[in-house]
């Protein structure tokens, strides 16, 4: 979604005819400063989503950042002064929050993997385990918490799954449609993924070929150590299912090129941040 039309499209969700509470309180005329204030150590991300929220309330609220994205942030620090009518700093508000302390809560979480993993060669991705709607936002978050994107959706990335499989009748006739779909279509440049489940899966993709990569789904480290083994860079490999920070190292150490985390996105909290008016 494009970022102006979510702002636009988030306000009206919370604004609708207006703030009835400040146009009730607060005059017209009134300037204020505010400060983000950081209420919890993590990653901060989102100030730079909260200088277009804000300028998109009204260009001339001034925004003094002092803590750029990424950066690792304790509890008291001030993120980010503004300045601007009382009324439009309010209305800005909890868009601004609500934004800032779920990305904030991502990065955080994305750090650590990456921290989990460092010295290692493997990519820590992402899946589609997002927000509806918010995505884009989530997906910033996790990069600028030093973790990386997989497929934005189901439109850019080839991914054959257990359920296209079960469907489709079997991995062979998996992969034949999609390569088939994929010439026909012009879309050779767009990678294919293929889920497996066992080392019999993994043999009948070996044996079929014209897949970019194998998605080694659930495997323990033992089965994952011989898969890598057994594929032996023909394919790239990555690893998949119930990894946590405590297991990521480990399936690391394995040799896999790849490892996707969901809870990246569907089990990171929220980083607590607060606006205040001075």
């Amino acid at each position: 979604m494009d970022l102006k039309r979510f702002i636009e499209e988030s306000l009206s969700e919370d604004v609708r005819s207006g703030d009835i509470t400040s146009l009730a309180c607060v005059p017209i005329t009134n300037k204020s400063v505010a400060h983000l204030k950081v209420k919890d150590d993590g990653v901060l991300a989102g100030v730079e989503f909260a200088r277009m929220v804000f300028d998109f309330v009204d260009p001339a609220i001034q925004f003094e950042q002092t803590i750029s994205d990424g950066t690792s942030v304790k509890y008291g620090d001030i993120a980010f002064e503004v300045r601007g009518s009382s009324r439009d700093l309010l209305k800005a508000e909890r868009l601004v929050l609500n934004a800032m302390q779920r990305m904030s809560g991502i990065a955080s979480l994305s750090r650590k993997f990456a921290e989990a993993v460092s010295g290692l060669p493997v990519t820590i991705l992402d899946t589609r385990k997002t927000t509806p709607l918010n995505r884009q936002l989530e997906k910033w978050a996790v990069r600028i918490g030093g973790c990386h994107n997989y497929r934005d959706g189901l439109y850019d990335w080839f991914m054959i799954k257990d359920n296209h499989i079960e469907a489709c009748g079997s991995i062979t006739d998996a992969i034949k449609a999609v390569k088939a779909y994929q010439h026909q279509n012009g879309m050779e440049q767009i990678g294919i993924t293929v889920e497996v489940r066992n080392l019999d899966e993994c043999e009948q993709v070996l044996s079929i070929g014209g897949v970019n990569r194998i998605m080694l789904d659930n495997f323990d480290t033992g089965l994952l150590k011989e898969a890598v083994s057994l594929i032996d860079h023909r394919f790239e490999t990555e690893a998949s299912g119930g990894v946590n920070l405590q297991t990521v190292r480990p399936i690391a150490l394995c040799g896999v090129d790849f490892i996707s985390v969901g809870a990246l996105t569907h089990s990171a909290g929220s980083l607590d941040l607060s606006l205040k008016i001075q």
